[in-house]
């Protein structure tokens, strides 16, 4: 029993990164994961003995985080309330120490533009390094679905860094001018860890 909490805690920290990507603030991604651990407590003890070994940890409380953040998204549209521009603008405005800190600033602010399922796909696959099937099972859609959610989560990044506004952004597999593709921002998330 004492070797099942300590897999729980291997866990944690990319389940923090995770939480952060998706709520874009460390203390609401703190309550994101405390919240799903302790769901993933309360359904352990729930089942008790009579439960079997879980196959997946990870894939498992990864699948608890996002639908707790989905449950969340839930509340905050039935429960809108508004946010005054001066606490948005002192959030937000942060000098950057460096140009590398830019690229990564302007990566997150890109990801957050991306519509939710795209930017979990890319997250879960792309960031956290998951295999499509373990995705697939997080996000209870199937493994095609998966893949098409990144590629177009991935292009959009591509062309966001790149410059382009998103309003401005053709379809996937759009034949254009000079469509030769940057590289995948995916990387530049994954040596800043």
């Amino acid at each position: 029993m004492a070797r099942a909490d300590e897999t729980v805690l291997e866990h944690i920290p990319a389940l923090r990164r995770y939480a952060r990507s998706l709520a874009g603030d460390a203390a609401e991604a703190d309550d994101l994961v405390q919240e799903s651990l302790s769901r993933a407590l309360a359904r352990r003890q729930k089942a008790g003995a009579q439960a079997g070994e879980i196959r997946n940890l990870r894939a498992y409380l990864f699948t608890i985080l996002h639908n707790a953040h989905v449950d969340r998204l839930n509340d905050r549209r039935r429960w809108s309330y508004s946010v005054p521009e001066e606490v948005l603008e002192n959030r937000l405005a942060r000098p950057a120490p460096q140009h590398g800190q830019l690229e990564l600033n302007d990566l997150a602010m890109a990801l957050q533009r991306l519509p939710e399922e795209q930017r979990q796909a890319v997250l879960l696959v792309g960031y956290e390094g998951m295999a499509y099937k373990d995705a697939a099972q997080v996000l209870d859609v199937p493994i095609g679905t998966v893949m098409s959610r990144l590629s177009r989560g991935r292009e959009a990044l591509r062309r966001m860094m790149a410059g382009a506004p998103l309003a401005n952004l053709r379809p996937v597999g759009d034949p254009g001018k000079g469509s030769k593709k940057a590289p995948l921002p995916c990387a530049k998330l994954r040596k800043a860890r």
